[in-house]
């Protein structure tokens, strides 16, 4: 009996797995039909309306990024630097202590 159970719940999460992979499949491909048909229709009112059709372009620019991540790292150490700076400056001496032993 108890190999009966374990062969059902294995194919039935099989199948609910495959269930998924389906489902992620096809929303894809549906999200992907929608950006292709928008495509189409922009490129049919480009060409009724007589104006050149504009490629989709994503601009980027490389230096870009790096100045972003240059600026972010300079930030964060002149923050540290600062923070390091006024922790120091808050620095208490303590002088009232008594060393014990340690057991």
């Amino acid at each position: 009996m108890n190999e009966v159970i374990t062969t059902v719940v294995r194919w039935s999460l099989r199948l609910l797995v495959v269930a998924m992979g389906a489902v992620l499949f096809l929303s894809l491909l549906v999200a992907a039909a929608i950006v292709a048909l928008a495509w189409g229709v922009r490129a049919l009112w480009a060409r009724l309306s007589g104006q050149p059709a504009t490629p989709w372009v994503m601009r980027m620019d490389p230096r870009h990024g790096w100045n972003t991540v240059y600026r972010s790292t300079a930030r964060w150490t002149a923050h540290t630097a600062e923070q390091a700076r006024s922790a120091a400056s808050r620095r208490l001496d303590v002088t009232d202590v008594e060393p014990r032993e340690i057991h």
